[in-house]
């Protein structure tokens, strides 16, 4: 089957959710507008898709035309509550996809920058004579010193027992599925928790016999927030968020006796980190990103250090108590951060 014909019979989900911090009309359009003009440029045509969806919270007739030009295509604009979060913005998109015209749903992040072989390459193992029902592209940020430390902490990829070539987890910034196998499983809602929904997903699926074929040439760059306050708010966050994960990961790998590392406060969270850091530190330069010798080794390793500091602070403080992700309105996923700087 020919990837023309995949592409016929795919649609691509693209959420807002990430441009909203900072409120600046201006800079949403124009992230959006540059991911766009990136979209139109792919190998493989974005006018070859079945179906365009972006969620938004709001944006003005003469954005959405505007994007549409350039896009040389239609879009179907969802319109969702300013409250919902990125997970629920997720399976929105989704739920506005014609199952009658796509068999596979892309969906990527309006706060990454995909290179120019992305979508084929993503899309390119739906066209084998024996197609995944998942394929997880390969997430990093900039091969920058801080860029090179932090893809070890938050894009890491581990090999699955399922199969060969494929990862026990994704990242839903960079993933397509099978229209049927994200319809029976999709995100489900997860209390006080800011962006673990795909890991949780993800080790669901491993549970469910459903292989994630990972694609390395599927290659999208996320930006850093726009300040550094907001990149310290950013690993905080994720240091939260490895309380609300540390069940999900202990009931799936551990036996029974390790169970109440599930209920143990701060404990079961920093060992969860502790493990993280040596994965980490052991994945600098075996991540697809151009190597780091000498001085840049040392740095880099310096600042995977410095911010899983910062992500063990945030760990350790809400296993006692000291909750900042929120729930409900307040929560730190309906706010989002900005990413809008190039």
């Amino acid at each position: 089957m020919g990837l023309d014909h995949i592409a016929a019979r795919t649609a691509l989900v693209l959420e807002t959710n990430n441009l909203r911090g900072g409120e600046d009309l201006h800079a949403v359009a124009t992230s959006l507008e540059r991911l766009i003009d990136l979209l139109s440029a792919q190998t493989q045509p974005l006018s070859s898709l079945a179906q365009l969806v972006i969620t938004h919270d709001g944006l003005p007739l003469a954005v959405r035309e505007s994007l549409v030009q350039r896009a040389g295509r239609s879009i179907d604009f969802v319109e969702i509550d300013h409250t919902l979060g990125y997970y629920d913005a997720k399976n929105l998109g989704f739920a506005a996809v014609d199952a009658s015209r796509s068999d596979q749903v892309v969906f990527a992040d309006t706060d990454c920058m995909p290179v120019r072989e992305w979508l084929a390459a993503l899309l390119a193992p739906f066209a084998s004579d024996t197609p995944p029902a998942v394929v997880a592209g390969r997430t990093s940020y900039a091969a920058t010193l801080a860029g090179t430390a932090l893809t070890t902490l938050d894009f890491m990829y581990f090999p699955s027992p399922l199969q060969a070539g494929a990862t026990r987890n994704f990242y839903a910034n960079n993933v397509a599925f099978r229209h049927d196998v994200f319809l029976q499983h999709g995100y489900q809602p997860l209390e006080g928790v800011y962006r673990a929904h795909c890991q949780v997903l993800g080790l669901r699926l491993q549970a469910a016999g459903v292989a994630l074929h990972f694609e390395p040439r599927a290659h999208t760059v996320h930006r850093f927030p726009d300040s550094p306050r907001e990149t310290l708010q950013l690993r905080w966050m994720r240091g939260q968020d490895t309380v609300g994960l540390t069940p999900h990961l202990v009931s799936s790998y551990l036996p029974p006796r390790w169970q109440w590392l599930s209920r143990s406060g701060p404990i079961g969270p920093a060992c969860v980190l502790l493990s993280r850091l040596v994965f980490s530190l052991c994945a600098v330069n075996h991540q697809h990103l151009p190597p780091v010798r000498g001085l840049r080794w040392l740095g880099t390793m310096g600042l995977v250090l410095a911010f899983s500091a910062v992500d063990f602070l945030g760990a350790v403080c809400r296993g006692f108590g000291i909750d900042t992700v929120g729930r409900g309105k307040a929560s730190a996923d309906a706010q989002a951060l900005s990413y809008h700087r190039p």
